[in-house]
């Protein structure tokens, strides 16, 4: 087995006095696909946040790459260098060219030379069939470009994780097709990756793993043929038997 990544071990998190997050545990290993599924206020968004620094959490640990992670906003600065992630709302800066949105992170965070991250930045373009837009903003592009040009902005900084929430739960019906085939993309090479998603057949396909969330617990921990075929509880029957796939 690869590498472990990342461990979470009894994770808990509170809003004021309501916790949301109930001794939460797993691990995923380098290269694993990892679908986070479950019904609208589960926990999911909100456990993938934690991941990163954009949640604070009462209890509990992280670890990636075996270190501890000791929350301070330094540490997450650090670590969102390495744990790359990817909104719904794409969180692109309306003022800035679609190349110079890529560029913050490798400029500003890195410090990388201009050449050498304008050439990378390209590139990723390139995979992504936006070669030709890099001087465009973001108001001259349809949902699904934009989309596209949030994934190449977390590449850029090549992280060693790449953290997905609901990336298509916005999107027209037929812009989904695109940003799904550039996620199985990355998996095929081996991009260690967290997907919070409601595309079932995208998660089918795709995850090695399914993390089944529901009242901020995780009920089931399976491989994905498993869960799908299987369920174990009788939670998981009955979203699975509500989702369209």
């Amino acid at each position: 087995m690869a590498e472990e990544l990342l461990r979470v071990e009894h994770l808990k998190k509170s809003y004021q006095s309501k916790e949301v997050l109930h001794d939460i545990n797993f691990a995923i290993h380098k290269g694993e696909v990892v679908a986070l599924l479950g019904s609208s206020g589960s926990g999911k968004s909100t456990l993938i946040r934690t991941l990163n620094g954009l949640e604070d959490y009462q209890g509990g640990t992280i670890t990636f790459a075996g270190e501890t992670v000791h929350p301070s906003k330094a540490t997450w600065l650090a670590l969102r260098q390495r744990i790359g992630m990817v909104f719904q709302s794409y969180d692109l800066f309306p003022n800035l060219s679609v190349l110079d949105n890529i560029l913050l992170g490798p400029l500003k965070v890195q410090h990388r030379s201009r050449a050498e991250a304008e050439e990378d930045a390209r590139k990723l373009l390139a995979s992504v069939n936006l070669a030709d837009y890099a001087d465009r903003y973001p108001r001259q592009l349809s949902g699904g470009q934009k989309q596209r040009i949030a994934i190449v902005r977390a590449l850029a900084l090549h992280p060693e994780m790449m953290l997905f929430d609901e990336v298509t739960a916005s999107l027209d019906p037929e812009m989904v097709r695109g940003v799904l085939d550039i996620m199985t993309d990355l998996a095929k090479r081996d991009m260690t990756m967290i997907v919070v998603t409601h595309e079932m057949n995208f998660a089918r396909e795709v995850a090695d793993r399914v993390l089944f969330l529901s009242d901020g617990e995780i009920l089931e921990d399976r491989q994905t043929a498993e869960f799908f075929a299987h369920p174990a509880t009788k939670r998981a029957q009955e979203f699975l038997a509500s989702m369209e796939f």
